[in-house]
């Protein structure tokens, strides 16, 4: 008896667990040998016919097409993992289709989905504790903890060419923007670090890359609005609206009929004393520089000008809370509101630069920034866009480790020790409770194999050196990404390669809950038209 449609697919029970789980070693595939210093890059084309050259796994997966649903659901693992703690994209997407890998004897052996889920759940328990027994904490002022941190996220990456460079931007970019928050009525305060508002990267291509730095304050690609103003002004005071000085236009559109000829000159001497009461209000709270979100009309430029104020106009509201909180300035609705609290006074300099063709306002020596501009040079767009994209994983990892201070050994070292941990914990579960935990066990040293893959070292012999070097040593030995060499990450001469423990966590929660869902998947029904 035929209940579907007939153009209908229809996938259910084995086949259909067993399509999920090729199709997500499939997207694993794609990203593996990306992983590690010894990464290969991917070049991309985009429908507009533009290059992508990167490794990093969230912009690869972002620009593939797919079609089938659980390869979606990984593709969506990496940018979650991306947006949640801005690194270990790649290993979530890796660790996740090992998962789907292990399960699939113990699909064969019959064991049902709900069992191997609930194994599964057990091991990501005993996983993190394993985690919090390695971690150990990290200060934030001991900056050379910091750049080996950076260093080991950074060292996977196109822009490790670049050296120290890209390390002291990202420290520095990050530890201006954090702010703490709370802390009133007995509460505790706590750190906010927002990376994407208030710490922009400002590509301009050509100069060296060595001219890259990040401002004590911020830039902006704007020009002043009238060729007479100050382009340059020393301890400036800074006004920011985003209301428009110019005449107030009818929402709707109004007609006006004029009966005598003097009305159409009183009509205009309106709204000239609008604009110029407008600009007295403004002149009145003494600023050096205006900048608004919105228009600026030639006669307001004019009465700006006579007062020696330089102005600028259809500023973006980003870049607008970017310059507010660079110069401790509030962003004032109406100009009758103006107060003189509202200025900001925290800029050192300010100067109007040209650029290659851009004029770009620079708004410098900021005493207590709590905003900031980096600023790129470099070859080419391309290469600029890849170090962008690693700048901002480079900042993520500050950042995680600003709001958690904890690290955890890298090298696929903590992954081997969760392994050995997972293997104790299966030895106490009775029967086929402990098939699923073994399984774990197995796909979590999927990372130090990858690794030790993708720089050409001899797999086998290196993770059973690793594997009885943590049962002698500890759980600090890792591999080498560079050479393939079983190392120590405390070892401050060899490669000390940590990572925060928040990534760490975060990609082994993600991964296995994401394997126990795309298991729990019975039924696959395509096909379906959609709704007349």
């Amino acid at each position: 008896m035929l209940v579907l449609n007939q153009n209908t697919q229809r996938d259910t029970g084995r086949s259909a667990q067993l399509a999920n789980i090729g199709a997500a070693q499939a997207v694993s595939g794609i990203v593996r040998s990306t992983l590690g210093p010894r990464a290969m890059l991917k070049m991309l084309l985009d429908p507009m016919g533009g290059i992508v050259i990167t490794n990093d796994a969230n912009a690869i997966l972002r620009e593939i097409d797919v079609s089938h649903p659980a390869a979606k659901q990984m593709i969506e693992l990496s940018r979650a993992q991306d947006e949640e703690v801005g690194d270990g994209t790649t290993s979530v997407i890796v660790l996740t289709g090992e998962m789907l890998q292990v399960a699939e004897p113990l699909l064969a052996r019959n064991i049902h989905p709900t069992v191997i889920n609930r194994g599964y759940s057990a091991a990501r328990d005993a996983a993190i504790k394993a985690c919090d027994a390695m971690a150990r904490p990290i200060s934030l002022d001991d900056k050379a903890a910091l750049r080996a941190l950076v260093e080991s996220c950074i060292g996977t990456k196109f822009s490790s060419r670049w050296g120290d460079k890209v390390i002291e931007m990202a420290i520095g970019a990050t530890l201006k923007v954090v702010v703490e928050k709370g802390g009133v009525d007995g509460k505790e305060s706590h750190k906010e670090v927002d990376i994407k508002r208030y710490a922009k990267v400002e590509k301009l291509p050509g100069g060296e890359p060595s001219d890259s730095r990040v401002l004590d304050g911020v830039m902006f690609n704007k020009d002043v609005t009238h060729p007479r103003m100050r382009r340059k002004i020393a301890n400036p005071r800074i006004l920011l609206l985003d209301c428009p000085l110019e005449y107030k236009k009818g929402e709707s559109s109004a007609s006006v009929e004029i009966s005598k000829e003097e009305d159409w000159n009183t009509l205009l001497r309106i709204e000239e004393e609008y604009i110029e009461n407008m600009c007295a209000q403004i002149v009145a709270a003494r600023p050096d520089v205006v900048i608004t979100e919105k228009g600026v009309s030639d006669l307001a430029q004019h009465y700006l000008m006579k007062a020696n104020i330089t102005a600028f106009r259809r500023l973006r509201k980003t870049d607008n809370n970017r310059v507010a909180r660079a110069c401790g300035a509030t962003i004032c609705s109406r100009t009758d509101e103006i107060q003189e609290s509202d200025v900001g006074t925290g800029c050192g300099t300010f100067e109007v630069k040209k650029v290659g063709d851009e004029y770009f306002a620079f708004l410098e020596g900021c005493t207590s920034a709590k905003a900031c501009t980096l600023l790129l040079r470099g070859g080419s767009k391309d290469v600029l866009n890849e170090v962008e994209r690693n700048l901002q994983d480079a900042m993520q990892v500050i950042r995680n480790v600003v709001l958690e201070p904890k690290l955890l050994p890298g090298g696929g070292a903590a992954e081997m020790a969760v392994a050995h941990a997972l293997q104790e914990e299966a030895a106490k579960l009775p029967g086929v409770e402990q098939f699923p935990v073994r399984a774990v066990a197995e796909a979590m040293e999927v990372i130090p194999r990858t690794l030790a893959m993708n720089c050409g070292a001899k797999v086998v012999r290196a993770l059973t050196q690793l594997r009885a070097k943590q049962k002698d040593s500890g759980p600090t030995w890792g591999i080498d990404g560079t050479c393939g060499d079983v190392v120590d990450m405390n070892d401050t001469d060899g490669p000390n390669i940590w990572e925060p423990y928040a990534v760490k966590v975060q990609t082994i929660k993600t991964a296995i809950e994401a394997a126990s869902l795309i298991l729990r998947v019975d039924d696959i029904v395509s096909g379906i038209k959609k709704g007349k």
